[in-house]
């Protein structure tokens, strides 16, 4: 991408055109996130609703998915420290899934075959779930709010009913703990924006052309993610892989955030490691596409669920249509299929290159 006049224009069009429709009162959001860090999908998410001047961001809880929950709460910390919003309430929520744990899963593996990305539970960085390494971006001094996560979620949709987003970009657990403990949590929640789940992704990517219904936080803890999928929501999203693999996070764009020289961008282009064509942009397809649903070009409805048997297809994702649906308790669900990949990019850079909000 090249920065020009017209680039410019059209995304300082689509910042206000958006901003005067929310000009009242800017839209409430829980971001529910496996924050695994530095840098990276996870946190860049963090950072594109909180940079965002239509979003207020209530709480961060986090849950164990791509790391343990304790590195993810230094490395959350710590980014808030960072950019400068340590007044955002951070709340750490479960360390592991409500079933299966890492035993288990390798013997699953052993079984039906090795994962390409199992999170915490991956050889190739394990270590106990309580140990938090040495961190790359400097260890926090801030606390987390004493409080947990699923106490947190409840109290926050009772205090502001109908009007909480809850952004859940890791595992189910968090939620699906909220749910238990409140059965009123979804009903008195707005909507569920979520990245999870895997259809029928159109790539060469041996982690899903092998294994195209399997995705890693609906995998990590499918129980959560069946109680969850099954709750009575006035509306869910899903972001799934079929759209995520849709997009590139480029050394191009890295480049045009870093020139802002804010701390935000400095963050991002220091913790940015690219593969070959760059990174997927999963988490922040989500965030992003909630906060401007025209990014989305296309959508359909699907009832989901999750395979819960214990054989090789155990954490799979499981759809159907309004006209096979005979799963009971299953709940419909909005499906991305499609995007404006150029816009989605361009709001991308420019709320990375903005100075970032201060508390309201």
């Amino acid at each position: 991408m090249r920065t020009n006049g017209r680039f410019c224009l059209a995304v300082t069009c689509l910042l206000l055109t958006s901003s005067l429709g929310w000009a009242q009162q800017r839209r409430k959001v829980i971001i529910d996130q496996d924050c695994s860090g530095p840098g990276g999908s996870n946190m860049q998410t963090l950072l594109l609703l909180i940079q965002s001047p239509e979003v207020e961001v209530l709480g961060i809880t986090v849950v164990s998915g791509n790391q343990w929950r304790d590195e993810e709460a230094a490395h959350t910390l710590r980014l808030l420290e960072i950019i400068g919003r340590t007044d955002i309430p951070f709340l750490p929520g479960a360390v592991f899934p409500l079933v299966r744990r890492h035993e288990e899963t390798r013997v699953w593996q052993r079984r039906y075959g090795k994962v390409a990305f199992a999170g915490a539970w991956d050889e190739r960085w394990w270590h106990e779930p309580f140990v938090v390494p040495p961190l790359a971006e400097g260890r926090p001094v801030t606390k987390p709010v004493e409080e947990n996560a699923a106490h947190f979620l409840s109290r926050m949709v009772r205090l502001y009913p109908h009007q909480v987003t809850i952004y859940e970009g890791g595992p189910m657990t968090n939620l699906a703990l909220a749910i238990s403990i409140d059965p009123e949590f979804p009903k008195l929640a707005r909507e569920l924006i979520f990245m999870g789940g895997s259809l029928s992704p159109q790539t060469d990517d041996p982690e899903f052309l092998n294994a195209p219904r399997h995705e890693f936080n609906f995998w990590f803890d499918p129980e959560a993610a069946h109680i969850v999928l099954r709750a009575p929501w006035k509306k869910m999203v899903c972001t799934s892989t079929d759209i995520s693999l849709k997009t590139r996070l480029t050394q191009a764009m890295i480049n045009q955030i870093k020139a802002s020289g804010i701390p935000v961008a400095g963050y991002i282009a220091r913790f940015f490691q690219t593969g070959q064509g760059g990174e997927y942009m999963w988490d922040e397809l989500a965030a992003a596409a909630w906060i401007h649903p025209s990014l989305i070009t296309k959508r359909e409805t699907r009832f989901m669920g999750v395979n819960l048997d214990r054989g090789a297809g155990y954490g799979d994702t499981l759809t159907w249509t309004d006209k096979d649906n005979s799963k009971p308790g299953a709940q419909p669900v909005e499906v991305q299929v499609d995007l404006d990949t150029e816009t989605f990019y361009r709001m991308f850079v420019s709320l990375m290159s903005a100075p970032t909000p201060s508390a309201h």
